[in-house]
């Protein structure tokens, strides 16, 4: 069994560095971005998201049957690495741009540009996922791997919530002020220059080891059919689209929070940049920095405990801390950033445990039916992702609208009170569900160590055979 060399492993974490970058600046500033810098309604943008992440959302699985069936020298899932990351970059360009249209020739841009931001996304995330389920076939390893991916992932979110706002300022600066539209816009070339970079070096410094078996045959229909009675694959689509509702509900509303129910947004200023830095700011970046205290945590507690007991705890934990939120007033600041701190870690730590579980999920399917089909599995961790993210970032943009918020206005009290609930109230919804699915799930870490060991018997069996 070939051991993961360190060069690797932050290899495999450069990728999520830069999906990340982009990730968070989707769930925590693109809502923000169409309503108050591009002048979109919220309630139009709640259901732009819903519509185009639907389409999206099931093209995730159409990506990864057709990774499946990529055959390259450079494996299955790694080119895709190379061949999408510049139009990764470029596409993200488009969407964080603003040209004069009217109205409705806003809304259509947001559609075409966003659609086709959630196109390339899947194009090269489902293949990045997957091959993490073929650069080794050691349960452990591939939670040690799932670990370096999140530490990277949460680095790349803090980065663009440490340096977006200010970055915006830095260079919208004009004679006149700032010009948020263009200063948008600049921070994202250089966002999207990192993350294509960033990807060329994921290809360059993974392999892909563990290959479907040599008498596995092409089939679509036996892939589906397989995936369909695979009952914990169904569980854990569950519980990750609940954790993805409870995380995009919090990330979307956090700078509303700030700007319309928090009345003091500086926190402080650099006197050399001349920069302010905000609340909002300072929250965010606690968040992922506790995300990765949540990370590191995550293997220890689930060597100890399991990976299925580590969810479960830290989402009910999460829930119970998200209600008590929503008793803070403005001038409980400790209390708000210690809930963060506290909140971020229970959520960091589910996504390594997530990510590796689809791993197991790949391997109890192969051990069950004799079929390995890692691309169509890992799509719906993907695809869990993008519909929890859905419905999280369509229901924030309606219940904005419902509780009747108008963008660079004071609110109306009720409109504040729902902002507080959607911080509190709302997504701890999510994270009970997704306690709730988990519980029914059934791989546990011992029985996946059985099945490892026999298909690591099976595979050499088959290579002896094949050779004889």
């Amino acid at each position: 069994m070939a051991v993961l060399k360190l060069k690797e492993k932050i290899g495999y974490g450069f990728g999520d560095f830069a999906s990340s970058m982009f990730w968070k600046m989707f769930s925590m500033y693109l809502l923000f971005f169409y309503t108050d810098v591009f002048g979109i309604s919220a309630a139009v943008v709640g259901t732009m998201f819903l519509i185009t992440r639907i389409w999206d959302t099931a093209l995730d699985p159409i990506i990864g049957i057709i990774s499946d069936r990529t055959d390259t020298k450079w494996g299955k899932f790694r080119p895709y690495l190379l061949w999408v990351a510049i139009p990764f970059g470029v596409v993200g360009i488009l969407t964080f741009s603003t040209p004069e249209l009217s109205q409705n020739g806003k809304v259509i841009y947001a559609y075409i540009t966003y659609t086709l931001m959630m196109m390339v996304y899947s194009a090269i995330n489902v293949p990045y996922a997957s091959l993490m389920g073929v650069m080794t076939p050691d349960i452990k390893s591939r939670t040690t791997l799932s670990t370096f991916r999140f530490i990277f992932a949460f680095a790349g979110s803090i980065l663009v919530l440490a340096t977006a706002e200010p970055l915006v300022v830095l260079l919208g600066k004009t004679s006149d002020g700032v010009d948020l539209q263009g200063g948008w816009q600049k921070t994202i070339v250089i966002y999207a220059v990192i993350a294509s970079v960033l990807f060329y070096l994921t290809f360059a410094w993974t392999w892909e080891r563990v290959k479907p078996p040599k008498s596995q045959k092409t089939s679509l229909k036996a892939d589906l059919k397989n995936l369909a009675t695979n009952k914990p694959w169904f569980i854990l689509l569950g519980a990750g689209v609940c954790t993805l509702i409870f995380n995009s509900l919090r990330d979307g509303s956090a700078i509303y929070y700030f700007k319309y129910y928090f009345n003091r947004q500086e926190a402080f200023t650099i006197p050399l940049l001349d920069l302010n830095i905000n609340y909002s700011t300072l929250y965010l970046v606690l968040g992922q920095a506790a995300n990765i205290v949540g990370v590191l945590l995550a293997k220890p507690v689930s060597d100890r405990i399991g990976k299925k007991n580590t969810f479960m705890y830290a989402m009910i934990v999460a829930a119970a801390l998200s209600c008590m939120f929503f008793t803070f007033g403005e001038n409980d600041l400790f209390l708000i950033f210690l809930f963060q701190f506290l909140i971020s870690i229970c959520a960091g730590s589910v996504f390594p445990l997530l990510w590796s579980m689809y791993a197991d999920i790949a391997d109890y399917s192969e051990w069950k039916t004799g079929r390995r089909a890692t691309g169509l599995i890992f799509s719906s961790s993907s695809m869990s992702q993008k519909l929890g993210w859905t419905l999280g970032g369509a229901l924030t943009g309606w219940m904005l609208a419902f509780y009747g918020f108008e963008a660079n206005v004071a609110q109306t009290e009720e409109a504040r009170t729902g902002i507080r609930l959607m911080l509190s109230f709302i997504p701890a919804t999510g994270a009970v569900l997704s306690a709730i699915f988990i519980i029914f799930y059934k791989l546990s870490d011992t029985f996946m160590i059985k099945v490892s060991d026999e298909l690591e018997e099976r595979r050499s069996k088959e290579i002896a055979d094949h050779l004889s």
